[in-house]
């Protein structure tokens, strides 16, 4: 009799269970909350997606109640969009009737996509309200996005329905040739710092011409997305000293989102890439960041500078340089997947006054990497002729940050002078003798904290309190730092000349 008692007991719950009908709502009353009254969409691009941002909506009274509109206050029209707990309602613009249980939440997403002419043509601030309900109990949420104007350039659409390539190592890739008498940017081999640029797939330098980019020019890659300098041709980057916070003579390289959300998120874009025998190339006063290999330099005709740069947060290397000769000057790599720099299949390099750190998260990277050769290549091995560090700091989160990986049937010439490194003072292999081997370590301050001011926002600055300051020798002194600041003597390591700062931020 048991379970036949049991089986009326459940028909009988699912009877009165069944005759329950749906909750009643009350109208609103006008007293939403709100998780704030203003939504600010960072700087986007002119026609180019914002990210999503939220907005969440509260009823605090103890009734369910019934939101009989939630409009963009420009309709249709309105360059805004939304989604309410999922719902599009008409164009993403109107909603109608949207339930709110009592002591409940709903969630609100929010995008945009404006053009600069969209934009108020003062201040280039686009806006609209969020409207709940109407009349006495109308409640609004407000919205603003600063539009950058900008100039774009892609490949072109030909008319049988094909997109323009350019031919990288024999294979077509999405890309085109900049041309100095373009019909719509006029020159496209100069960038100056009257408007940001927009680059979609690679943009190519033909062979024998020079990209210039001025002072103050911002290029923003999109995904996928670089330089490469072709065979004979060059690229000058001329940023000059800063004297504010705007960074206003700094040639700046970095991805098209501008929220900072993605200010260092890695792999936003390709790569700076110079194929072999490109020939007189200059950098000076770069900042390029979230690429996937910031410089990839091969087996250049002839010494390039690269002077008063950075390079963050790259997911493989900051400079990947292949059998090339460099000449760097106050530069500033941090965090690469990889390696921050790689002077692989050979060379010659020489490199004063630089600071080398990686805080990558895991798998244990380098901060310098040297070898003379590369598997698959014809010939697998090349000479390392020299690799010179003079004054540098050569640090990061883990317990090793050079790497060394020498054949034995071509040079491997290195040498490092007053420089401090972190390594491990165990290792047996012959290269890391760092107090043994004169021929190539000298004064050589080991596993020693330079105390940056704060690495998580790459700001390399040290203290007078640093073991890295005073430490360096006149006999490689560059006479002012990456900010243009007069160095003592003896000089600091690294690219900072040491100031005094209250405390780490």
């Amino acid at each position: 009799m048991r379970p036949f008692s049991l089986s009326i007991f459940i028909g009988i719950l699912i009877a009165i269970c069944s005759c329950r009908t749906d909750f009643e709502t009350v109208d609103s009353t006008g007293k939403l909350a709100f998780s704030r009254d203003t939504i600010y969409l960072d700087t986007v691009f002119t026609s180019i997606g914002s990210s999503t941002y939220t907005l969440k909506v509260y009823n605090d009274s103890k009734n369910d109640i019934n939101i009989p509109t939630i409009n963009l206050g420009k309709r249709l029209n309105s360059k805004y969009r939304m989604t309410v707990d999922g719902m599009t309602g008409i164009e993403g613009k109107e909603f109608s009737n949207v339930t709110l249980l009592a002591k409940d939440s709903l969630f609100i997403f929010i995008e945009t996509t404006a053009a600069s002419s969209d934009a108020n043509p003062t201040d280039f601030l686009y806006t609209d309200q969020i409207e709940f309900d109407a009349g006495t109990n109308l409640q609004k949420v407000e919205l603003v996005t600063l539009i950058q104007d900008a100039v774009f350039l892609y490949p072109q659409k030909y008319t049988d329905g094909t997109t323009e390539t350019v031919t990288v190592d024999g294979d077509k890739t999405y890309g085109f040739y900049l041309d100095e008498n373009d019909a719509s940017h006029g020159n496209e081999l100069l960038f100056s710092n009257t408007k940001p640029y927009v680059i979609y797939g690679y943009a190519a330098v033909p062979e024998g011409k020079t990209v210039i980019f001025n002072p103050g020019a911002r290029v923003h890659f999109h995904n996928n997305s670089g330089l490469i300098v072709s065979k004979d041709a060059s690229i000058k980057i001329n940023g000059t000293t800063s004297t504010t916070d705007k960074l206003e003579g700094e040639v700046i390289f970095e991805g098209d989102r501008l929220e900072p959300l993605y200010d260092d998120i890695p792999g936003q874009w390709g790569t700076i890439w110079l194929q072999s025998e490109t020939k007189e190339n200059s950098i000076n006063h770069l900042t390029l960041k979230n690429a996937t290999i910031g410089l990839l330099i091969e087996n250049n005709k002839d010494i390039m500078t690269i002077k008063n740069s950075q390079f963050y947060d790259c997911t493989n290397y900051g400079i990947l340089a292949k059998g090339a000769k460099i000449k760097g000057e106050n530069i500033v790599i941090n965090s690469a997947g990889t390696s921050s720099l790689a002077c692989t299949y050979g060379g010659d390099y020489n490199f004063t006054h630089c600071t080398f750190n990686n805080n990558w998260s895991g798998n244990s990277p380098a901060s310098v990497t040297l070898n003379n050769f590369e598997l698959g290549a014809t010939p697998e091995v090349n000479n390392l002729t020299q690799a010179t560090f003079n004054n540098c700091i050569i640090y990061g989160s883990y317990t090793n940050h050079l790497n060394f990986s020498k054949k034995e049937n071509a040079a491997f010439e290195y040498t490092f002078n007053n420089c401090l490194i972190k390594h491990s003072e165990t290792s047996t292999y012959l290269l890391y003798q760092f107090n043994t081997d004169t021929a190539h370590y000298n004064n050589i301050i080991l596993n020693k904290n330079p105390d940056f001011q704060n690495t998580n926002s790459n700001n390399f600055n040290i203290s007078p309190k640093s073991s890295a300051f005073a430490q360096g020798s006149i006999l490689y002194n560059v006479p002012l730092d990456i900010k243009g600041i007069t160095r003592t003597s003896p000089p600091d390591l690294g690219a900072y000349q040491s100031q005094d700062f209250p405390d780490k931020t």
